[in-house]
């Protein structure tokens, strides 16, 4: 369980990452962390990529339909600005987001914010992916989520994709992708 730190004196920012496969929970999660600091009144803005629009074109929704108000971005660098005078600042789905994002949130981190991201850390093909594994890197606090292999039951790290569509960005849900765990994922390549 993720445990928020605490600082005295000086406020300084940090940057966490939700990773982990398709419905392993990394938005409900990241949307659990940032009700908690609304509810320690703290002034909170979330962002999004503006090419997801599975389920709303503003709103993040988890897939048990939770929502929270967000602003779609075409690309990282919009963030600094709307995020002036902000003490967390939240990101959805950063695998969409261009590789400017570890810059972005390493700046909103110096400039004391707390920065919590969301997204998968691979892609469909079992390889990094987007800006999500710099940002592991750049991390302050990682947690990975796991899913449940919907082929055995086990602990799903994989993102599998039942079409025969090879490109990188395709965005689909049940319909196209499940989790799998590693046996599983690979007995279906």
């Amino acid at each position: 369980m993720f445990i928020e730190p605490s600082f005295s004196g000086t406020r300084y920012g940090w940057i966490e990452v939700i990773c982990g496969s398709m419905f392993s929970g990394k938005t409900e999660e990241l949307m659990r962390r940032l009700r908690r600091a609304r509810i320690a009144n703290l002034k909170v803005k979330v962002f999004k990529p503006a090419l997801d629009t599975r389920y709303d074109e503003q709103q993040i929704v988890s897939h048990d339909e939770h929502m929270i108000r967000s602003i779609p971005l075409e690309h990282s660098r919009q963030i600094l600005p709307l995020a002036e005078g902000m003490e967390v600042v939240g990101i959805d789905e950063a695998q969409f987001l261009d590789q400017e994002l570890p810059a972005v949130c390493d700046e909103l981190a110096g400039r004391g914010i707390r920065v919590v991201v969301a997204g998968l850390d691979m892609d469909f093909e079992g390889r990094p992916f987007g800006p999500v594994p710099f940002l592991l890197a750049k991390a302050d606090f990682v947690t990975k989520l796991h899913a449940i292999c919907m082929q055995c039951g086990d602990m799903a790290t994989y993102s599998y994709r039942k079409s025969g569509d090879k490109s990188t960005l395709l965005l689909g849900e049940k319909d196209l992708y499940e989790p799998r765990c590693r046996r599983c994922y690979l007995l279906g390549q």
